[in-house]
């Protein structure tokens, strides 16, 4: 059995004037988000023997404000294949992880994790959710009935948690103005 956990980075800051996206860091809301979902994390006792992440600013950031809520770093391997990565990049990745690495955390950007969640896990209530929007600092859990990741295949992948900020905090939700 394997499980994969997709963390897309929080929400990052359009006023900063950085000349490229890649340096874009995290806004308030943004770091607020991310402190909590890392408090939600150690609260559900999710635990990883791998982290993989993208080095974009915001990623960092992110994974920060994380460790901060969840008490404890992740130690990530920054791998600059998750910057904006394709869902077919991101399956090329979990098919090269390390057999012995049981629980795995992805931490990127979108389309790709919400592409990758939609390609790999079978239909249900929670991949309903996903389809409608993966938001920024939302969490996916998946879990494969695989020995080996060179093993995962579309649609085998069965989603059991997908939990947004707002799910945890009603003002870290969408803004209306």
């Amino acid at each position: 059995m394997k499980t994969l956990t997709l963390l897309r980075h929080a929400k990052s800051g359009w006023d900063d004037p950085v000349a490229r996206d890649f340096d874009r860091p995290l806004n308030p809301k943004g770091q607020r988000a991310a402190a909590m979902m890392g408090r939600h994390m150690r609260a559900e006792g999710l635990e990883f023997d791998h982290v993989v992440a993208s080095p974009a600013a915001r990623v960092v950031e992110t994974l920060a404000q994380v460790a901060t809520g969840y008490g404890s770093d992740l130690a990530p391997h920054w791998d600059q294949r998750l910057y904006l990565a394709s869902a077919a990049t991101l399956l090329d990745m979990i098919h090269e992880l390390p057999a012995g690495a049981g629980r795995v955390l992805f931490s990127g950007h979108n389309p790709g994790l919400e592409e990758l969640v939609l390609l790999l896990s079978a239909d249900n209530a929670l991949r309903d959710s996903v389809l409608v929007k993966f938001p920024t600092a939302s969490l996916a859990e998946m879990r494969f009935d695989v020995v080996d990741w060179r093993d995962v295949k579309p649609g085998k992948a069965e989603l059991i948690r997908f939990t947004r900020p707002r799910d945890l905090d009603s003002t870290l939700g969408p803004d209306y103005n």
